[in-house]
């Protein structure tokens, strides 16, 4: 058959039978024991256990070898289901189910708790985008409630845009990505270091043992007002470390403490083939060290000059900033042979802007309003390895990876 023909159930009377009731090894194997008698053709199963309730469909073509008829299976279902103690439900109709809407998208839902009004909420708002749900699949139960609802009928952007605007209204994070292949495909995910793949800011580290941190905190402050843009920041903090001892590395390497799920997210990441990488407005210092340690398979950031054992006050190479970290996402996509497309980027401040913008996916992590704004989706929990879920990446097969290998999370 080409693509061209239409499937040969497409007029051909069709039933749907629905099996509910307490769940227990064997029915779906029953069921369709029991129907095989009947020399039907499967078109299409769908099976949800929750709590120990099973509603099984299966949708299949009507009877029509010589000396079966409709009612004789009808009858057949019922008897065996009542013997199960299930009830079952039995519908007449003609063909496949009803092509799906144009427009198909992956939308997350997070929330810690989710509740039903904002469930509704999110329900409502696909709906008057003229969307329709037609399923939704849990995604992970802790440290937050994900859930995934596929959407058809309505394109991606406006789609996003709508759903963007009610999770903020009721406090909860919602990502939306396309669907089609692209999204099984080998990807690029680049995250920022401070105050995303790490809790520190590094550059605040190096001042408390220079012991000069109301100063660079100063200066920091004069840079969220705009008085001084990032590179002027920049330089102008690097500049009050001058003259510390570079002994001081080692010990502030060992003071960067990683976000939670930080470890989990990249080795889960690595297992399905992707790359991962770092930009940084702090320094190669540490950014070395974390690519090392995590196994990243790029790390670019500023590097601080040390001459004769101590720090210069100086910054060699190439400036990473705002526009600088999309740029080394587009170098970093070009060295993996990973389109643009199919990249992820994660930051939570305003310098991570343009490169979230860049990104096939852009995610705010615990970021400013601005950036949140701005971004294609935000999360808003502690929680790096909740990234996985925007991805279509459960909770269970994680664990259920980490078992294997024994790792542990972090």
């Amino acid at each position: 058959m080409s693509a061209s023909q239409p499937p040969r159930t497409a007029d051909v009377p069709t039933l749907l039978v629905k099996i509910f009731g307490k769940d227990r090894p064997g029915i779906t194997a029953g069921l369709f024991d029991t129907l095989a008698a009947y020399s039907v053709d499967v078109i299409d199963i769908e099976q949800v256990v929750t709590r120990g309730r099973i509603v099984l469909c299966a949708l299949i073509t009507s009877p029509t070898t010589e000396g079966t008829s409709e009612g004789a299976l009808r009858a057949t279902v019922h008897s065996w289901t009542e013997s199960l103690n299930l009830q079952t439900e039995i519908i007449s109709g003609t063909g496949d189910n009803r092509p799906r809407g144009s427009g198909r998208s992956h939308v997350t839902v997070l929330g810690n708790p989710l509740t039903s009004e904002s469930t509704a909420a999110i329900a409502a708002s696909i709906t008057a985008t003229g969307g329709n749900i037609d399923r939704i699949f849990r995604l992970a139960k802790y440290p937050v409630t994900a859930v995934e609802f596929a959407v058809s009928g309505v394109e991606t952007e406006p789609l996003r845009t709508a759903l963007a605007t009610a999770g903020a209204q009721i406090g909860i994070d919602v990502a939306v990505v396309s669907a089609g292949l692209h999204r099984r495909a080998q990807r690029l995910v680049v995250m920022d270091v401070d105050s995303t793949l790490i809790q520190d800011e590094v550059i605040e580290l190096f001042a408390a043992h220079a012991g000069c941190e109301a100063e660079v905190a100063e200066v920091t402050a004069r840079a969220m007002r705009g008085e001084l843009d990032f590179e002027q920041s920049l330089h102008a903090r690097v500049e009050l470390l001058a003259g510390l001892d570079a002994s001081v590395v080692d010990k502030v390497r060992a003071e960067v403490r990683l976000t939670p799920g930080a470890r989990t997210l990249v080795r889960t990441l690595k297992r399905l083939g992707y790359q991962v990488g770092v930009v940084s407005g702090g320094f190669t210092q540490v950014t070395d060290a974390l690519k090392d340690q995590l196994g990243l398979d790029f790390a670019a950031a500023n590097t601080l000059e040390i001459v004769d054992g101590t720090f210069t006050g100086r910054v060699v190479g190439e400036i990473v900033d705002r526009a600088g970290k999309a740029r080394l996402l587009r170098r970093f996509a070009a060295e993996a042979g990973v389109p643009l497309a199919q990249t992820v980027a994660i930051g939570d401040g305003a310098n991570d802007l343009d490169m979230l913008n860049a990104a096939g996916l852009g995610v705010a992590f615990n970021a400013k309003p601005v950036v949140r704004e701005a971004a294609h989706t935000a999360v808003n929990v502690p929680f790096l390895d909740t990234v996985l879920y925007l991805l279509g990446i459960t909770r269970e097969e994680v664990e259920a990876a980490d078992c294997e290998d024994g790792a542990v999370d972090g």
